[in-house]
């Protein structure tokens, strides 16, 4: 695995050198597109049309347009100019109680990864943090976009957790209308919750469209015809309280295996 981001933790005089790893990977199955008549894959290729040409990769800079077709170009080394010293640190602002964050902020997930003779420093900061039940809010920047970070201690390592800007969160589509319940709906609903509740294990999980998608794409290349697995359409719930008891009682049978 590769590293996505060489920077340090830094903290008053305290000075981490880390590296950043992304936590997953995509196992998705991925299409090409296909030119309908000759079934050929389809090629994009990046055209200059004043140089009547394809341009390569090596030949492309980065240009800001302030102006209809007007741009100003900006080098690799003056985007590194710009950067100050705390830009290319992992720099802590200040800690923060977990439950303080909302999860609507979250991006993505790297492993924080000390180098070799950081170890301690590292394994220090990790235990503090977790024995406190605090997580650290920091800044770096990473390619053109300075991130906001939450390094998260876990019981192995620490997680570095990207954050999108509140500017960056869209507001709620539409006001969600209050309705009144009442108390044998909610003393329902809380039963179905705890039939359901078991401990989260997430090996027990797997991406069960892409196994069928898989086995689909499998039988086409054996020249058989793809059938239907369901075809049935969901009823509408009209009566509430018959829906969480029919729920609960399918929780039922399946816990005790009966049909």
């Amino acid at each position: 695995m590769g590293v996505s981001h060489k920077g340090a933790i830094s903290l008053g005089l305290l000075y981490i050198p880390v590296g950043l790893y992304t936590t997953t990977r995509d196992n998705d199955i991925r299409f090409n597109q296909l030119c309908k008549d000759t079934k050929e894959r389809v090629r994009y290729k990046k055209y200059c049309p004043s140089c009547n040409k394809e341009v390569k990769s090596d030949e492309i800079i980065k240009g800001y347009e302030y102006e209809s077709g007007k741009y100003v170009i900006m080098t690799q080394e003056e985007l590194e100019k710009i950067k100050t010293k705390k830009d290319k640190t992992i720099h802590i602002i200040q800690f923060v109680n977990l439950p303080e964050i909302d999860q609507i902020y979250y991006e993505k997930n790297y492993y924080a990864i000390p180098e070799t003779g950081a170890e301690k420093a590292f394994e220090l900061l990790r235990t503090a943090m977790l024995s406190e039940d605090k997580v650290a809010l920091a800044k770096t920047v990473i390619g053109t976009k300075e991130n906001l970070i939450v390094l998260y201690p876990t019981e192995e390592g620490i997680i570095a957790k990207t954050l999108f800007y509140h500017d960056e969160i869209n507001a709620m589509p539409k006001q969600i209308p209050k309705v009144e319940l009442n108390e044998a709906e909610i003393t329902m609903a809380k039963t179905l919750l705890s039939s359901l509740t078991k401990p989260f294990d997430p090996t027990a999980y797997k991406d069960e469209y892409q196994e069928r998608l898989r086995d689909a794409i499998m039988q086409k290349i054996r020249g058989e015809e793809i059938v239907a697995v369901d075809t049935s359409e969901p009823s509408n719930v009209i009566d509430l309280m018959e829906a969480l008891q029919k729920t609960l009682a399918m929780s039922n049978q399946q816990k005790t295996g009966t049909a």
